[in-house]
């Protein structure tokens, strides 16, 4: 819980923002990936000795220079948290879809934790206390219909992280999957910040960095009490009513 270099994408807001925040008052190296220069600069001015690099996740080769960058720059770079994503409200019914947003989902959900983990692993391989953490969502496991790409998107993850981790055992690189409830953030809007439905973001990262501490990861997942009836839904028998209740039918 200190004394690593962690490169965090998608930091300048939200949960990748407070994750940033959180390991570099525990005495950690911490650099910050995002696509706004401005949020980086005032992100880093507010915390000495934080790092922000400009970069697009969605642009593959750019991950691979930032690698080539970082493997000089960033010599002892030994956590990487895959936290970039994008949530976006999808039409499927005849004639409303919209390809474009599908694409832009997958491409920063999906492809963009695919290449990162691809171009940074040989850099934190062998370190000691090497991780690879990826933030997925409770919505991988119990889908809302109006966010249909997005949860796919994490359901993709969950699973991708799975084979992940059982590959990189040898390889002593320890793999985490992230897995937020409905977390008061800019995410899917100005709205989701403030909603009083939604978690508190600062409650969240306590709870996280909690368990972290505590090693409370049980099948190296990371979570928090407000996303274990999701999670766990199918596996107590209650999916169908978690499913009900995030997709009402019309009468």
């Amino acid at each position: 819980m200190t004394g690593n270099t962690v490169l965090i994408t998608g930091a300048t807001s939200g949960i990748g923002r407070g994750l940033a925040e959180a390991f570099h008052a525990r005495g950690n190296r911490v650099i910050i990936a995002g696509r706004r220069q401005g949020r980086l600069d005032q992100i880093s001015a507010e915390h000495p000795g934080m790092r922000g690099i400009v970069l697009d996740v969605r642009d593959a080769d750019a991950i691979a220079a930032l690698a080539c960058r970082l493997a000089t720059e960033e010599p002892d770079l030994n956590v990487l948290i895959n936290n970039a994503g994008i949530s976006r409200q999808e039409k499927l019914a005849p004639g409303e879809a919209d390809l474009a947003t599908t694409r832009d989902i997958i491409e920063t959900n999906i492809m963009s934790v695919v290449n990162a983990t691809a171009a940074f692993l040989p850099l934190i391989a062998g370190k000691p206390n090497a991780a690879v953490l990826t933030t997925s969502s409770g919505l991988a496991f119990v889908p809302r219909n109006n966010f249909p790409t997005y949860c796919a998107s994490k359901a993709f993850l969950h699973s991708w992280i799975q084979s992940l981790r059982v590959q990189l055992e040898q390889a002593g690189v320890e793999v985490l999957e992230l897995v937020p409830p409905y977390v008061q953030s800019e995410l899917s809007g100005p709205a989701q910040l403030a909603d009083p439905h939604a978690m508190p973001l600062d409650a969240f990262i306590a709870e996280v960095m909690s368990n972290l501490e505590a090693g409370n990861t049980p099948e190296g997942e990371i979570l928090v009490e407000r996303v274990k009836g999701h999670r766990y839904a199918e596996r107590r028998g209650e999916y169908a009513r978690h499913f009900d209740l995030f997709n009402p039918r019309s009468a």
